[in-house]
Formats: structure tokens, C-alpha cells, sequence
């Protein structure tokens, strides 16, 4: 896409003298490793964000699960799941080496459990399916749960194992993405981009989440999400290894336990933009965590925070070129799967900036999906702009600011 090729400047960004080859707009996962793919392979790159790592992936659970989140009527998305689930394994260690840091990359596994016979019953319509994709699930006895996971509750009625559901955490890989970025030559400028016409460079890539629907007329919303952060007593690591997903009385709730002991609890889904903690979303998601591992009960709840993922109308990604502009791309609109599709997305679209023809795992998801036929009378929504950061309810309040993830 960049005619000529990398710059010659043998892939050191000489600062901001020089027009970049690509500028990219937001500093979350996405476009942190489009920068860094992008400057380790000789551009000359430009990272706009006044807060970078403030937005979505703040919030993240940073679950890499293909399988657990493969849905009825979302086989392609399920395809490039798969994929970039495939390349986190590589992706991951490369970038522990390049930024020196250790991202919590976790190869256990996901339980996904039901607490009831009706929650067993849905959780198995969907394995079926799932199976039905040749996708890995391994239906497990209660018995066979509680040898992988004694911490789980008796009351259990079934599951099963993903094994090839990891999880990373979002609050280290956000930071480490910055460093091996910089590392590569790319220069941050912690300042907004309000309109695309103030960005002067050969591409400019969007990766704003929420935000991108302000500045490239995308049909992008903002899907609230409230998640819980607990930690084990005594600062010991917490009672169970698997990420957790479960059915309890027909509540969804998935936990994630950290190395540092910490224990992700989570998430609303909720079609509205504000970012109040609710105490109803507190009580239903502690009780459902509790009911499935008792233990949780005696934790201490450090974090209650919301956040806003960004949503599309058929919940896959938006990623390519803007219809009429070539020197835009789009890489955004990743809702619930920004963390699992970080290492794709950012291969993408450097692929195609470097010139190379577009991947076919791209065709589902080019933002011309949602133009219509000319004389409909309609076009691409303009969906909700502003930031997606969130809110923290009884921590020290931060500074409202515009910030971008995708």
C-alpha cells in the first residue's frame, strides 16, 4: 500500500521532522502491535493517544478462548479466533523477548462448567455446535471437574475442557507492547486526533475502538461491560489454575486467576455507553462466582470497574481500507476479542501496508460490509465517538480523558 516500500531510513524513526510512513490512532493492543509489526519492518511510524493502555484493554479479562467464545451464526469470526489464537504462542514469546517483560501468557486451559441441569443443558448446546466446527471440547464428569479443580463447588452438575483456551493479561501486555514498539523506532505523541485531516503520513491507520465512529463514520458502539478484580487472602496465589467459565442459575460468568493472585470476575454486556459500576451487576456477578467456587467468598474485592467495548452491527471486527480511501485503514470493532485478536489483526494490516495482497481472512470483515447500494438511501452509520477508558469505583478516581482501543 505505501508506494516505494519501507523507508529508507533503514527503519529508525528519525522523530517528528519526518512525515511517518504510518501514523496509527490509538495506543491499545491493536494499535500498539500494528506500530511495533509496522516499525520493526523499516517504517517510520507515529502513535497519536493522550492515554495510552487507558481504554478497553484496561478492563480486559484478556481471555485467548476461540473455543469458549465460538457462537451459533459467527463462523467466520470463530475462523479468525482460530487463527490468531494459533499465532499467540509465538506472538507472545517474541514480544516477552523484545520488551523484556513478563505479559502473564497461561497455557491451562478453560473449564467451562454448569451449575444447574438447565445451565448444563445450555452449555452443552453449544459444545455440540462447537464440536460440530471441529473445534476441541472435552465433555468432563463432576467428578473428573473436581480432579482438575477442587476449589469447585459440588453442587457442579457438568462440563468440560477447552484446552486451547489460554489467557494473557491485558495490563501487562498493553505496557510491553509499548516498550517493543519503541524499541523498534516507533515515537508515541500523547496527544488526540479529533479529525483525520490533522494526520499527515503515507497511511494512517484507525484503531480508536469506540472512537473510531467519530472520525471515520464506522458503525461503531460502545457495549458496556462491568467487571470485578478480586485477590486471594494473604497474598497467596489464588485456589484454582483454569480460566473458569460458567452457567450459575442461568448467569454467565467467567473468572480468571492471575499469577499475582488476582482473580478476574466478569462481565456485564449491556448496550449503553455509560460507565457507573451498578451494585445489581456487583450482586449478580459475586454471586454466580461464588456458587461455582465457594472459596471466592473469603477474597477481598480490591477493583469494581466498567468499560466499553466496541461493538458492530454483526459483532466481528472492522479491518481494512475505508471505501474511497486507500490511505486509510481501519482496525477496530473488536467488542469482546481485542486481547485474542491483537496478534492477527496487527500481521494484517501490516501485511498490507508493506504491499502484499490482502489476506483472505480479511474479506469478512472490510468496513465496505456495511456501505449500501447506492440510491438506498442509506450508508454507514455513524455509531458513538469518545473514548472507551473506564471508570474505577472505590479506587482513587482518575482523570476523564480521551483515549483509544480497539
Amino acid at each position: 500500500m505505501l508506494s516505494g516500500g519501507p523507508s529508507s531510513t533503514g527503519g529508525v524513526n528519525k522523530g517528528p521532522f519526518l512525515a511517518p510512513d504510518v501514523a496509527v490512532v490509538g495506543a491499545g493492543p491493536i494499535g500498539l502491535a500494528i506500530a511495533w509489526r509496522c516499525a520493526a519492518r523499516g517504517l517510520r511510524v507515529v502513535v497519536h493517544d493522550p492515554a495510552p493502555g487507558s481504554g478497553a484493554s484496561q478492563v480486559a479479562a484478556g481471555m485467548l478462548a476461540p473455543v469458549a467464545e465460538a457462537y451459533f451464526g459467527e463462523r467466520e469470526l470463530t475462523g479468525l479466533l482460530t487463527e490468531s489464537a494459533a499465532r499467540w504462542p509465538g506472538f507472545a514469546a517474541e514480544l516477552a523477548e523484545a520488551a523484556g517483560a513478563d505479559i502473564g501468557y497461561r497455557t491451562e486451559g478453560t473449564l467451562v462448567v454448569g451449575l444447574t441441569a438447565d445451565d448444563l443443558a445450555e452449555a452443552r448446546r453449544l459444545w455440540a455446535y462447537q464440536q460440530g466446527l471441529g473445534l476441541p471440547v472435552t465433555p468432563l464428569r463432576p467428578s473428573q471437574l473436581r480432579d482438575r479443580e477442587p476449589a469447585l463447588a459440588l453442587r457442579v452438575r457438568g462440563g468440560a475442557l477447552a484446552a486451547t483456551d489460554h489467557q494473557v493479561d491485558p495490563r501487562g501486555l498493553v505496557p510491553a507492547l509499548r516498550v517493543a514498539a519503541e524499541r523498534a523506532g516507533a515515537v508515541l505523541v500523547a496527544e488526540p486526533v479529533r479529525r483525520l485531516s490533522d494526520v499527515t503520513a503515507g497511511v494512517t491507520v484507525v484503531a480508536a475502538g469506540c472512537g473510531a465512529a467519530a472520525l471515520t463514520g464506522l458503525p461503531v458502539r460502545p457495549v458496556k461491560g462491568q467487571v470485578l478484580r478480586l485477590r486471594a487472602p494473604d497474598g497467596g496465589p489464588p485456589g484454582f489454575r483454569h480460566v473458569i467459565r460458567g452457567y450459575a442459575d442461568g448467569e454467565h460468568v467467567y473468572l480468571v486467576p492471575r499469577n499475582s493472585g488476582e482473580v478476574v470476575v466478569g462481565a456485564t454486556v449491556e448496550e449503553r455507553s455509560d460507565l457507573a459500576v451498578t451494585a445489581g451487576a456487583v450482586l449478580r456477578l459475586l454471586r454466580a462466582a461464588v456458587d461455582l467456587v465457594p472459596e471466592l467468598a473469603e477474597y477481598d474485592l480490591v477493583e469494581t470497574v466498567a468499560g466499553r467495548r466496541p461493538g458492530t452491527p454483526d459483532n466481528a471486527p472492522i479491518l481494512g481500507p475505508l471505501p474511497g480511501r486507500p490511505d486509510v485503514l481501519a482496525a477496530t470493532g473488536h467488542h469482546r476479542h481485542g486481547i485474542v485478536l491483537t496478534p492477527v489483526t496487527a500481521d494484517l494490516i501490516a501485511d498490507l501496508i508493506t504491499g502484499n495482497a490482502p489476506d483472505p481472512l480479511l474479506t469478512p470483515f472490510r468496513p465496505d460490509r456495511f456501505v449500501t447500494a447506492p440510491g438506498s438511501g442509506a450508508g454507514v452509520g455513524v455509531g458513538s465517538g469518545g473514548g472507551s477508558g473506564p471508570v474505577t469505583s472505590g479506587l482513587p478516581a482518575r482523570s476523564e480523558q480521551w483515549t483509544e482501543d480497539a
